[in-house]
């Protein structure tokens, strides 16, 4: 099989995961949307703030992705056992400081002046949730060792399981069914608790039962090596705090934007939805092409590394176009299978216009981040974030939805925040665009 074949079987294995795991949201949303516009309001905060502290701390992770593939390129199957154990120990360390996190959230609720009718709810959603999170990491972990071994279906059929198990509980743990009475939104998040437990058990029979055998997985855990913890931390700090930054500016967009009331925010929850949706194809092809990247860098070829990466942006584009396209011309009929609410759905419609736009150079900006990463270029994309992601994009929207000047009137609307990203990722994938092309041109030909 080709190297462009390659990477588009890997990465479509890998989005159908993926869209199982977004469906884990969708699903909320819609039932969340179906019992109360207060409930998806409160889902809008409350599914931010999890996804903030998640994606970081996953984010320490994701570095030993391109370090696994880099040691399977080179033949040396029993250091990728010896990496994942000792990588067992960052995982310990992310689950204390996200479960305390997510269980002191008040103090970012207050500061953001969510409305205080929803903060209750809030709060208790993401004490659930804290009790997922270990689970859902670790299942992090499983997925990268497998996406360095090119095994991405022993990934994607664990989650298809989990979104079996999730839309039937969401739906009976909200509504309730008969004597047994209904959580609300609270139920969405025992939900998730039970699937991401499912989930984390499935991995490990897997590990234990399935083919790993030449990587000596099941031995005794050696002491932390301090080396290879700073190896991993080096890669991983400046990829968590990359995504940190951008993951934060959505999470901010959306406190931000509850402020404008439940209308505003139930909007803006679907959109975010969706265009977190159209994500995961980007997404599943950055993990693809990435893990080939490695692979070629740890095998000592070059050539076939730029070759995987060509192929990564062909895809890539194929997909932003084709896209794009479906969102700019069907958006209304979109909003309205979110919700029925013709005053939530309306304006939704209208929100998603700046998505196509969004989700663009989003696209662009991903694979460029991922690909830089094989090459330990983390430092600077970081950089790159922090500067236009908070400055232009969450700075922007605020003066643009709030303060406006210069002969602009505050737009006071959800709108202003997209359209503030949206430019703010167009000059990121600029850059990291260039800057890709020059770690590319310092590469040996051979």
């Amino acid at each position: 099989m080709n190297e462009r074949r390659l990477i588009a079987k890997h990465a479509l294995t890998v989005w159908v995961g993926q869209i199982a795991v977004m469906a884990f949201g969708v699903t909320d949303t819609v039932v969340a949307g179906r019992y109360a516009e207060s409930a998806l309001a409160a889902l809008s905060v409350g599914s931010a703030i999890y996804i903030s502290v998640f994606v970081t701390l996953m984010g320490v992770l994701q570095a030993t992705l391109p370090m696994f593939s880099e040691l399977n390129g080179a033949g040396r199957p029993r250091d990728m056992g010896r990496l994942l154990r000792q990588a067992i120990y960052i995982w310990l360390a992310n689950c204390a400081v996200g479960m305390a996190l997510l269980m002191n959230a008040s103090m970012a609720l207050e500061w953001t002046q969510v409305p205080t009718e929803l903060r209750p709810v809030i709060e208790h959603y993401l004490e659930i949730l804290a009790w997922a999170l270990p689970a859902a990491l670790w299942f992090r972990l499983y997925a990268n060792l497998n996406q360095a071994l090119g095994r991405p279906k022993a990934v994607t059929w664990v989650q298809v399981l989990g979104l079996a198990c999730k839309i039937p509980l969401s739906i009976l743990f909200t509504f309730g069914l008969g004597p047994m009475t209904g959580w609300g939104l609270i139920g969405c998040a025992y939900a998730t608790l039970v699937v991401n437990m499912v989930m984390a058990l499935f991995s490990v029979l897997a590990l234990v039962r399935g083919n790993y055998r030449g990587l000596y997985l099941w031995r005794k855990m050696e002491a932390p090596h301090p080396r290879k913890l700073i190896e991993m931390l080096r890669l991983g700090l400046p990829n968590a705090a990359s995504i940190t930054v951008e993951v934060t500016s959505y999470t901010l967009m959306a406190l931000l934007i509850a402020r404008l009331g439940s209308q505003a925010a139930a909007s803006h929850q679907i959109t975010s939805n969706l265009g977190a949706l159209l994500y995961m194809v980007p997404l599943s092809l950055s993990i693809a092409t990435s893990a080939r990247v490695s692979y070629w860098i740890g095998a000592a070829r070059p050539e076939m590394a730029r070759a995987a990466i060509f192929h990564g942006f062909y895809w890539l584009l194929i997909n932003t176009l084709a896209s794009g396209l479906i969102l700019a011309m069907g958006r209304h009929v979109i909003a309205r299978l979110y919700i029925q609410d013709e005053a939530v759905a309306g304006p939704t419609g209208d929100l998603l216009v700046w998505l196509v736009w969004y989700q663009t150079v989003d696209a662009l900006q991903v694979l460029c981040f991922f690909v830089l990463r094989c090459y330990r270029v983390t430092l600077l994309p970081m950089l790159v974030y922090a500067t236009f992601l908070w400055g232009v994009g969450l700075s922007g929207g605020y003066w643009l939805a709030y303060e406006g000047g210069w002969g602009i009137e505050p737009l006071m609307g959800p709108q202003a925040f997209w359209i503030s990203s949206s430019l703010a990722l167009t000059i990121v994938s600029a850059v990291l665009g260039g800057l890709l092309y020059v770690v590319i041109r310092r590469q040996p030909r051979h």
